[in-house]
């Protein structure tokens, strides 16, 4: 092999991963493209384009959301363990 024909060699084989790299790039993409696209559908039930929950999605009906003055209750994910604060039984 002469060195002409090792950088034909080289040549093609950068042009090869070149153009299988761009390839999976394009495909990639345009996938995320088109799964983009979907977000923005609007549905029946609201009057957003973006789909904001499954819920929403299979009801066809808005999302209710609390307003902000909501009473919220007591949250205590502790609350009933370790009632004893002494080191006795």
């Amino acid at each position: 092999m002469s060195v002409g024909d090792i950088l034909q060699l080289v040549i093609a084989a950068v042009k090869g991963l070149t153009v299988s790299a761009v390839f999976v790039l394009v495909l990639f993409i345009g996938f995320c493209v088109i799964v983009g696209f979907t977000k923005t559908k609007k549905t029946a039930g609201g009057a957003a384009a973006v789909v904001k929950s499954l819920d929403e999605r299979l009801t066809h009906q808005p999302m209710a959301y609390l307003p902000p003055t909501a009473p919220r209750g007591h949250a205590d994910p502790l609350e009933g363990f370790g009632t004893r604060r002494g080191g006795g039984t």
